[in-house]
């Protein structure tokens, strides 16, 4: 007996959260035959570790990746630690800065630790694509070169909008997708999967799998997700992101603060809830039938069961109310002792509390800084030893000064 499950139930599980399968007559195909030779699919995602910073946008298209794992599927995550050094110019609008191989690799190791809170570790193939396209001398990359014409390069969004723009494109960018390509030409992958921004490049491997005489990839495409300010994409850039090893408490208020508009799309890219609970969320936000706050609530209460367990996430929400509703403080905060007087931008920076001096002064500036519950206005502020004393930093954090 084969270990999958029929097609049918298989592919109710893959479309969800997507956004086109090309084509899903040839999954479907795919599909049957892994259940009639009961060989499973090997499906691939290649990330870029140029950053290594995930959110539960990155999230999207991970969990995809782990419901193929579910099904009995092999995974493939391939870290792109060769093509991150030429720089994916995907919705840029001028030449990608290149990072260092050294650099990748230990972005690499970062994206892997944090995947880990998504993928198993049963059915998974990491690999290396410097393994194969760092090994290529220079004639096999022109031969590589051939397989594209310039005309179809310039098919692609940014490079077409950079063109009549007149923003100059480095010849090294059009590689990018050819590598890309070609990986998916080394390890024979039935299925791709990315972002709705990798489209271009996803096709280009299926192109070159024909070429080279292969049974071309399905690709799968998952939305992008937009950030909790509902305006841009989400990213650590514009601090509107919910990370993946973010603590539960974090989870739980960052997804308080999105937009209404977003509940929905969070609740059916982000989350695992049924189909049929899903369509009763969507219905109950089109009719006005349910309160959105309450659904955010319970949102949140799933993306931090997702990614820790639901104890955490009743925990998170206790803390919530305390901190938001009830307005107390946490009973247990990290404290730091004061032996000198030191300025207060300094201590916050020096405790994790905020990334820079430049990010304290705005957060004081803001009025989002508070000492014992007073606003701080002063970016100036030193703080002198003496009585303990509460530092609280945006919404979330605290720090207990202690002399």
């Amino acid at each position: 007996m084969s270990k999958f499950a029929p097609v049918k139930e298989q592919l109710e599980l893959i479309i969800r959260g997507t956004d086109e399968v090309i084509p899903i007559d040839e999954l479907e195909k795919k599909l049957a035959k892994s259940l009639e030779t009961g060989i499973p699919l090997q499906v691939k995602f290649g990330c870029d570790p140029s950053r290594p910073d995930l959110h539960i946008g990155h999230g999207v298209v991970l969990r995809k990746l782990r419901h193929f794992q579910d099904l009995g599927h092999e995974a493939v995550l391939l870290i792109g630690d060769f093509t991150a050094m030429i720089g994916d110019p995907t919705g840029r609008n001028k030449t990608r800065p290149q990072i260092t191989l050294a650099e990748t690799k230990q972005n690499a190791q970062s994206y892997i630790d944090q995947a880990s809170v998504i993928l198993s570790d049963e059915n998974l193939t990491i690999v290396y694509n410097s393994d194969w396209l760092g090994k290529m001398d220079f004639s096999e990359v022109i031969n590589l070169s051939s397989k594209y014409t310039v005309a179809r390069m310039l098919e692609r969004d940014d490079f077409t909008k950079r063109y009549k723009d007149g923003v100059p494109i480095s010849v090294h960018e059009f590689l990018y997708p050819l590598a890309q390509g070609y990986d998916s030409v080394h390890l024979k992958s039935d299925v791709e999967l990315g972002g709705t921004d990798q489209k271009f490049n996803l096709l280009v491997g299926r192109d070159l799998q024909k070429e080279a005489g292969q049974n071309p990839q399905v690709i799968i495409t998952t939305p992008i997700l937009e950030g909790t300010d509902g305006v841009e994409k989400m990213s650590k850039s514009y601090d509107n992101y919910i990370g993946l090893t973010d603590s539960p408490s974090e989870i739980y208020g960052r997804t308080l603060s999105i937009p209404d508009s977003l509940i929905g799309r969070y609740f059916e890219f982000a989350t695992e809830v049924p189909n049929d609970k899903l369509t009763s969320i969507k219905d109950d936000l089109e009719n006005g039938t349910s309160n959105p706050r309450d659904l955010k609530r319970e949102l949140a209460r799933e993306l931090v069961s997702l990614y820790h367990d639901a104890d955490a996430a009743l925990t998170a929400e206790k803390e919530f109310d305390a901190l938001f509703i009830q307005k107390d403080e946490p009973d247990d905060m990290p404290e730091y002792k004061l032996a000198e007087p030191e300025k207060l931008i300094g201590i916050m920076v020096k405790n994790g509390m905020v990334a820079s001096n430049g990010e304290g002064k705005r957060m004081i500036s803001q009025g989002g800084v508070r000492l014992d519950k007073e606003k701080v206005d002063d970016i100036h502020s030193t703080i002198e030893p003496g009585e303990n004393m509460v530092l609280k930093v945006g919404k979330r954090k605290f720090l207990r000064i202690i002399k």
